[in-house]
């Protein structure tokens, strides 16, 4: 299990696309550690949505073959998105949720991606596709968000700090959608 403090930033992945950002992480002296591999998060909260209202989550994660329990305190918005986050390996997916659903909790929200993993041995750096666009994600000490950002030619001002739900609730106002979910199905993606 782990605590600690997260920092991150996101970005949306613009010109080149994710191979050309790939391309600037080796030219930054980027290892890949984790090749494209499927995601699936689904976030659980009670009855009313306590933990969404307090701006906390519960999420269980799909990682290729890794199952990962997390709970993410409410975020401090600023430059750079900072939560506490207590972080446990899962053997069994089904089983933690039927421990979860046993005890009150109910999928609130599920999202899914592709996601391939890059470190300079300072902080991360994640590429995910995912079924609205492609979104990078830059986590580490925040002098180190901010070099790594411009390494990769990235300005403050496109950093963006909302989850990937806000990103998906915002990305449907304004295409009409009436997806429920930010899965590829849901969505219509492939």
């Amino acid at each position: 299990m782990s605590n600690r403090e997260e920092r991150e930033i996101k970005f949306l992945v613009g010109a080149g696309g994710v191979r050309g950002l790939g391309r600037r992480l080796r030219e930054a002296g980027f290892e890949l550690l984790t090749p494209s591999t499927r995601e699936t998060n689904t976030l659980y909260d009670l009855p009313g949505d306590p933990l969404r209202a307090r701006g906390e989550l519960l999420r269980l994660r799909h990682y290729g073959r890794r199952w990962t329990l997390t709970h993410k305190g409410k975020g401090t918005e600023g430059r750079h998105k900072r939560r506490a986050e207590t972080e446990a390996e899962v053997a069994d997916g089904g089983q933690m949720h039927a421990i979860l659903t046993a005890l009150g909790f109910a999928p609130s929200f599920v999202y899914e991606k592709f996601r391939s993993e890059w470190t300079d041995g300072k902080g991360q750096v994640v590429v995910d596709r995912t079924p609205i666009g492609d979104v990078a994600e830059i986590e580490g000490p925040a002098r180190w968000i901010d070099l790594t950002a411009r390494r990769l030619g990235v300005s403050a001002e496109q950093y963006l700090t909302s989850s990937y739900a806000a990103m998906f609730f915002e990305w449907k106002r304004r295409r009409g959608s009436t997806a429920a979910e930010m899965t590829f199905k849901a969505v219509g993606k492939k």
